[in-house]
């Protein structure tokens, strides 16, 4: 196992701490740098895995910072917006549609409803007002026991 520059080093602690597998890491650093490492190579790089107990400090405060920052900021991942959400829906749904996949084309449809009708998120829309947007008709009805006892005598008899 030969060493590795430090290019390559802090890019494998730096995709660990934003929680790629080490596989997955193993394969880009063979596409990204055209070195081959193993994922047990890449392990040592994780200072969360027995592996990387022995990691030194100064990659060690790499993943600290990169993991913090990850999990501050969910804005750079894409699928983390609803647009980029739904345009991948719509590739997929053109491919299926393509392929004559009628029943995979239904399910990404409804997928796409839900996720532009909000049935993702925990936000709810509650409607306030009463028809035409106006306010909501409250009616106040005074009745005496006499009439509430009439009524209900009433409802009986129909049943």
């Amino acid at each position: 196992m030969a060493a590795l520059p430090d290019a390559i080093k802090v890019y494998i602690v730096q995709s660990l701490a934003c929680f790629d597998t080490i596989s997955r890491v193993a394969k880009a650093v063979r596409e990204e740098f055209g070195v081959e490492v193993s994922p047990q190579q890449c392990e040592r790089y994780d200072p969360t895995k027995r592996a990387g107990s022995t990691l030194s400090k100064k990659y060690r405060e790499i993943f600290e910072r990169t993991r913090e920052e990850f999990l501050k900021d969910t804005s750079r991942i894409g699928v983390s917006h609803r647009a980029v959400r739904l345009r991948a829906l719509d590739r997929a749904v053109a491919v299926a549609e393509q392929r004559g996949n009628l029943p995979l084309m239904a399910q990404l449809l409804e997928q796409a409803a839900k996720e532009a009708g909000d049935a993702f998120t925990n936000r709810r829309q509650l409607e306030h007002t009463g028809r035409d947007g106006g306010p909501i008709e409250n009616r106040t009805v005074v009745v005496d026991e006499q009439q509430v006892a009439a009524a209900v005598a009433k409802l009986e008899d129909e049943y």
